[in-house]
């Protein structure tokens, strides 16, 4: 039920993950299942340890992106960098290390290191040619960044791009849309 409620109500979504955990703490998916309830409804701490409980019990990298996500929810964006550096996180692939790199950039613009987060989104998965939901959030990531570091024509072409990769991942075309006409004025 917790999974099933996280989009509509997320705090409903909470105190079911938690009356789970309540009847069954030492299964790793119903810990995991809390953590993820818990960051949707902001709760970074909780959901912070319920994953790092999950990650106990059931081994492997798990939610790493989510757990450095929540250190910045928490106000300590430099342990979101430090656990982006982790030998776990250099070992990810795929949309696991996108999402962490989006990650790692927004903690780098929470420190308003602006161009380090310009570079830390910069890769191979950054293409033109990619497209999807992971794709379409790299490049609304890399457009944010090029925008806070005073880059706005690349930011409004990343943001357009975000929107070709995926048109409904993102409000990339309103937000494309919003910077040229505000340049216009």
């Amino acid at each position: 039920m917790a999974t099933q409620l996280l989009d509509e109500d997320p705090m409903l979504a909470l105190e079911h993950a938690r009356a789970a955990r309540r009847r069954a703490s030492r299964i790793a998916v119903v810990r995991e299942t809390g953590g993820i309830a818990a960051y949707y409804a902001g709760e970074w701490a909780e959901a912070l340890n319920e994953l790092r409980t999950a990650r106990r019990i059931g081994g492997g990298p798990g939610m790493i992106a989510v757990m450095a996500d929540c250190e910045r929810g928490l106000g300590r964006p430099e342990k979101a960098l430090e656990m982006a550096r982790s030998a776990e996180a250099r070992a990810l692939t795929g949309e696991a290390a996108i999402e962490l790199r989006i990650v790692a950039a927004g903690a780098r613009m929470d420190l308003e290191q602006f161009d380090a987060a310009v570079v830390t989104l910069q890769g191979p998965d950054l293409d033109n040619a990619r497209e999807g939901d992971a794709a379409a959030r790299l490049c609304y990531a890399y457009a944010e960044a090029l925008l806070a570091a005073g880059r706005r024509d690349e930011a409004l072409e990343w943001f357009f791009r975000s929107s070709q990769a995926d048109p409904e991942a993102t409000d990339a075309e309103e937000r494309a849309i919003e910077l040229s006409e505000a340049h216009t004025d």
